[in-house]
C-alpha cells in the first residue's frame, strides 16, 4: 500500500472524530490541539533539518545546542542541556562530536572541576550565523502562510501554552 505524503498530517483530522465515536466523552478539541501541535511541529522540524541543517553538515540537535550557546554564551554542559531541551547525556555526546568538528570548545568549569563549560569556537559562530540566516528564511516562509494578524494570535497562544507548561504543577517536565 502506497503512502501519501500528507498522511502524517491528515491523520490528525481523522483521529479525533474516530476517537469520539469509539470513546464518547472524549474532549475532541483538546485531542485535535495536541495532535495538530505535535504533527505540525514534527513537520516543521523535519523540513528545517532536511533543507537547512543537514546541508549545513549537522543535525537538528546540533543546531539546537549551537544556537543555545550562541544566544546564552558559554554554559556549563548541564545548563546548556536544560536550555536546549536536551538530556545531559545527549549534550555530552554531541559536544564531543561538535568539538572534534571545530565548532565547539569544551573547557573546565572553574567552579566545579568535574564540570565542563561549552562555548562556540570562532568557526562555530561563523557557521551558525551563516546557517541561521538560511534557517530564518525558511521560518519566514512558514510564517508567511499566515496573515500578520494570525501570526500574532498564534504566537500569543503558543506563549500562553509555554507559560502554563512552566508554571502549572500538573505539567510533567522532561528536564
Amino acid at each position: 500500500m502506497g503512502q501519501h505524503p500528507d498522511a502524517f498530517l491528515s491523520f490528525a483530522d481523522i483521529a479525533p472524530d474516530r476517537t469520539v465515536e469509539r470513546l464518547p466523552g472524549t474532549n475532541r478539541d483538546a485531542m485535535a490541539m495536541v495532535l495538530l501541535l505535535y504533527r505540525v511541529t514534527s513537520t516543521v522540524v523535519y523540513d528545517l533539518e532536511s533543507t537547512v541543517h543537514r546541508p549545513a553538515g549537522w543535525s537538528w540537535s546540533a543546531f539546537r545546542l549551537l544556537f543555545t550557546l550562541w544566544v546564552a554564551g558559554p554554559q556549563e554542559a548541564s545548563r546548556a542541556a536544560e536550555l536546549a531541551g536536551m538530556s545531559r547525556a545527549a549534550v555530552s555526546s554531541l559536544s564531543r562530536t561538535l568539538s572534534a568538528a571545530g565548532l565547539l570548545e569544551r573547557g573546565p568549569d572553574e567552579r566545579d572541576r568535574r564540570g565542563v563549560v561549552l562555548s562556540l569556537s570562532a568557526e562555530g559562530t561563523s557557521r551558525l550565523e551563516a546557517t541561521l540566516r538560511v534557517h530564518n528564511q525558511r521560518e519566514s516562509e512558514w510564517a508567511a502562510l499566515l496573515t500578520p494578524e494570525e501570526l500574532d494570535v498564534f504566537n500569543t497562544v503558543l506563549g500562553k501554552l509555554a507559560r502554563a507548561a512552566r508554571s502549572e504543577s500538573w505539567v510533567s517536565h522532561r528536564f
